[in-house]
């Protein structure tokens, strides 16, 4: 079983940065595909950004792109979301995943870290 660990989360005027982390407790991790997702009050859960297990390929969510950088280190099992320029409406709780086949099949999830943006 996989463990991932978000956190860096909190509360930042809008325009400021943020970085999120995501540890892993699998040595697998350097084989997975890992994702940032979201989920605002009232919303559905949304992608926010995926990068493959070398970090050699990332996907961006129209919403994020140009602000938000996806990166991953696989010697410290952890991959990061750094967050600039962010808005009230990037204010939600948001997860990192676990896709270990490729698939876009997340199969494990963290449990989350509250990002408040406020105006």
């Amino acid at each position: 079983q996989v463990q991932l660990v978000e956190s860096g989360g909190g509360l930042v005027q809008a325009g400021g940065s943020l970085r999120l982390s995501c540890a892993a407790s699998s040595r697998s991790f350097r084989d997975y595909f890992m994702g940032w997702f979201r989920q605002a009050p009232g919303k559905e859960r949304e992608f926010v950004a995926r990068i493959s297990w070398s970090g050699g390929s990332t996907v961006y969510a129209n919403s994020v792109k140009g602000r938000f950088t996806i990166s991953r280190d696989n010697a410290k099992n952890t991959v990061y979301l750094q967050m600039n320029s962010l808005k009230p409406e990037d204010t939600a709780v948001y997860f990192c995943a676990a896709d270990p086949f490729g698939t876009s099949h997340y199969q494990h999830w963290g449990q989350g870290t509250q990002v408040t943006v406020s105006s």
